[in-house]
Formats: C-alpha cells, structure tokens, sequence
C-alpha cells in the first residue's frame, strides 16, 4: 500500500464526506515510541481513557497531506489550524462507562470542523462507527438541531439506558458506516457527524501505548 493512499466515501442519507488515508504518516514506528515515552494522564469527562502530548512537529508535517486529503469534499480550504491534537488510549471498561461515553456523539457543530483519528495499534482493528439517530433522522447536529436532538435524547436514554461501547445498531441508532482501524490508517470527518469509537466488548483496554488502542485524535478548524 502506498504512503497516503486516499479513499473518499459519502456516507449515510446525509451523505456526509469521509475520507480515509492508508500510510497515513512516514514514520508511524517512530510515533509509537514517542508515545511510550509520553506521560499519559485522563482525558476528563468525555474520553474514556488517557490522553498524552504529541510530538511538536507532528501535525505540522501532515498538514499539507491533510489538506490534499481534503480536497473538495469539505468546501474551500485555505487554511487549517490546529484546534487540540493529542495520543489518546481507550481504556475504561463498559460497565464504567459515564452514560454519554455510551452513546454516539459529535465534537463540534460547525460545519468548519474537522475530526482527524490516527490509528497506530498493528494489532487493533476497534475502528470508528457512524449513526442516525433513528427518532429523529439526524446523522449530524448542528446548532439548530442540537435542541431537538438531545432532549429526545435525554427523554429515550431515561427510559432505556444504553449499555456498553456502542459499535452496531441499537434500539436508538441506526449504524450507517463502519471503518476498521488498521496501522497508520487515518480517517477525516466533520465534526458534527455522530460517531463512536467500534469498541469491541471484548477489547483489551490497556493502558499501555504499546498494547492497547494507540490513537492520536485531533480536531481541525478550515477556513
């Protein structure tokens, strides 16, 4: 496979842009070890895991092959700064898991948004899934949809707590594209399309870069 070879999809009845880049990074080896030697520590409230710094020049040299990844797909791109960029392992177990780690979600909700995922696990296929919400239809939320959507939400979730990783169909969503995760592999998406990390429930969530779900996540404005 060559180094950032593109794949472009349209995905859902939104058909929103998902592209897909294999050999994403020339030195992904190089990545890993920086990761073990990074101090990892907790991502907060809505990761479930750890979260590390990257090495300073990481995305400055992927963003012009971020850019040519882009290409039309996400509308005029002139600039690309760097919202927040960082190594992320998963690592809480299900039955852990805070209520809104359990459902899909979006990270922004401007459509100027973009959500970068590097995987960088050999091992690790727990890739990335993408819904609809089936009360409403919604595959993305934006502002003006963010009302409606999450007080339906919040009403459904009262009745039916979820449970787990979500990576399939359940009785709210709808699963409209899954991507696995494989070496070096990256996936752009806008931000506001609802998705979750395809966490297998039998997935070893370690805490160690070297064995569990390595990722960097990052989160892109485009201008």
């Amino acid at each position: 496979m060559m180094l950032g070879d593109v794949t472009r999809r349209r995905i859902g009845r939104e058909a929103e842009p998902l592209v897909i880049i294999d050999g994403f990074a020339e030195d992904p080896d190089g990545l890993r070890k920086a990761a073990a030697d990074a101090a990892f520590g907790s991502a907060g409230e809505h990761y479930p895991g750890l979260r590390a710094t990257l090495p300073e020049r990481y995305l400055a040299d992927q963003l012009p092959r971020i850019a040519r990844a882009l290409g039309r797909d996400f509308g005029p791109c002139r600039r690309i700064h760097v919202v927040d960029a960082q190594f992320s392992i998963v690592t809480v177990t299900p039955d852990a898991l805070e209520i809104r780690q359990r459902l899909p979600h979006v990270d922004a909700y401007a459509r100027d948004r973009i959500a970068l995922i590097h995987y960088l696990s050999p091992t690790n296929r727990d890739g990335t899934a993408f819904f609809r919400h089936r009360a409403t239809g919604f595959e993305t939320v934006d502002e003006t949809r963010a009302p409606d959507f999450f007080q339906r939400l919040g009403r459904e979730v009262a009745a039916m707590p979820p449970h787990g990783y979500i990576a399939d169909d359940t009785a709210l969503f709808e699963r409209t594209a899954l991507v696995d995760a494989a070496y070096n592999r990256a996936l752009l998406y806008r931000s506001y399309v609802l998705h979750s990390g395809a966490i297998a429930r039998d997935a070893v969530l370690s805490a160690d870069p070297a064995a569990g779900r390595l990722t960097v996540t990052a989160f892109l404005a485009i201008e």
